[in-house]
């Protein structure tokens, strides 16, 4: 505990007007360890301007980012390439609001925005309609089990494959552990949670998941990390509610967040939808307009009843992923999509070649499991002072990696041959 120095006088008012007899009696409730009273001497003294940025940015050069180093990690948060169109879009004044899309006559662009994110959610995942995003993926998991626990009445979801473990440590900050089910428990289940590609890698089929639910009478909530996957691989229709995270499209990394989470459903549950909606209408003059058609969070007039506490939503994220996908149209997603598979296939074939190295995954999307003959975070961390970020380790010998259309051939020879010298 510090305080800064204060004259005489000043000390004197400010001890008047709290009614204190000393500074100490300020802090009070503050143990005698935990308060000190004079300059903590190990930091360092104040420096100026010009002195704090030049040693924030020799601490910044000591990271190895993405854009400058072979880089292979993925496992829910993906490097991809962003038009710079995009920054310039989101920039607009179009935009521009001074708060939340409350007012729709002062927010027409941020609304017609989140409408035609609604629409491309909806398409991607097969849904009837999609809500104006969420905070980010692990979250949208959490809100779609209390969803389908609000609809099924039942108060346990079962955890099928692989999912992210954040997403999972998510879910169970959200929920019981007397939620979590197994599949035997069958009176009691209100969803199953799949995730597709799942944690490593591995697309799934979602017709044995689709009768599983059937037979428990629970919904079907598929999860996607790795949205860009919705341009190659079959659409989740079958789902009767589809979330995860829209960071691949139009946004950065940003050492983990902000990130747009999305969530999409079948129609019939739309009043248990968390967060709000944004729809089209007419204005007094006939002409096109939006509005947020519904938004039943406790703020509102739903109180105890509100589906969600979800006060807001990305706004600023979902504009760029609108922008993005906008630029890309459903023949430029696809044409992504499959430039993300060839490069990870080109990948798992360079790194197979190498002895003492197993691809696991008989199937994947853009990311892949390989075991390697050495501990896999002793791997990573050797290849790190190289400059090569190479994925990352899971248990023991197993590595995650991943690669976008954004990772050259030399990148992946740099890895291969990096990886190769080991062992």
């Amino acid at each position: 505990m510090r305080y800064l120095p204060l004259s005489k006088q000043n000390r004197e008012d400010m001890l008047a007007a709290t009614g204190a007899k000393d500074l100490r009696a300020l802090y009070k409730d503050v143990p005698d360890s935990a308060y000190n009273d004079s300059l903590i001497e190990s930091l360092p003294a104040h420096k100026s301007e010009m002195d704090v940025e030049r040693i924030m940015n020799g601490y910044a050069q000591k990271n190895i980012s993405a854009a400058h180093a072979p880089f292979f990690l993925g496992g829910g948060v993906y490097y991809h390439h962003i038009p710079a169109s995009v920054d310039h879009i989101i920039q607009r004044s179009e935009y521009l609001t001074a708060y939340t899309p409350y007012q729709p006559e002062i927010a027409q662009g941020t609304l017609q925005v989140i409408y035609e994110f609604q629409t491309m959610i909806a398409k991607l995942t097969g849904q009837d309609i999609a809500n104006a995003s969420l905070y980010d993926g692990a979250t949208a998991v959490a809100e779609a089990s209390l969803m389908a626990m609000r609809v099924k009445r039942r108060d346990k979801v079962i955890i099928a494959n692989e999912l992210h473990p954040d997403y999972k440590e998510t879910l169970e900050t959200y929920l019981n552990n007397d939620n979590f089910a197994e599949e035997d428990e069958s009176e009691n289940i209100a969803a199953i949670i799949v995730q597709s590609p799942n944690f490593f890698g591995k697309p799934e089929k979602y017709a044995p998941w689709r009768a599983k639910a059937d037979a428990l009478d629970a919904l079907l909530i598929i999860v996607v990390t790795e949205i860009v996957s919705l341009g190659m691989l079959p659409t989740p229709s079958c789902a009767d509610i589809v979330c995860g995270e829209g960071q691949s499209i139009g946004l950065p990394m940003s050492f983990g967040g902000p990130h747009l989470g999305f969530f999409a459903c079948k129609k019939d549950y739309l009043r248990q939808v968390p967060g709000r909606l944004c729809g089209r209408t007419k204005d007094a003059d006939g002409h096109d307009s939006y509005v947020l058609t519904l938004s039943t969070r406790e703020q509102h007039i739903r109180r105890d009843k509100a589906t969600s506490n979800i006060c807001t939503n990305q706004g600023l994220c979902a504009l760029a992923f609108t922008a993005h996908l906008g630029l890309l149209g459903d023949m430029g997603l696809r044409q992504l999509a499959q430039l993300n598979h060839e490069k990870a296939c080109e990948l798992a074939d360079k790194l197979a070649a190498i002895d003492g190295v197993e691809v696991e995954n008989d199937t994947f999307f853009n990311e892949f499991v390989v075991t390697l003959p050495i501990s896999a975070e002793v791997a990573v961390n050797k290849l790190a002072a190289q400059g090569i970020i190479a994925g990352l380790p899971l248990d023991d010998k197993r590595l995650l990696l991943c690669a976008t259309e954004v990772t050259t051939e030399d990148d992946m020879d740099t890895l291969a041959a990096g990886l190769a010298a080991l062992f």
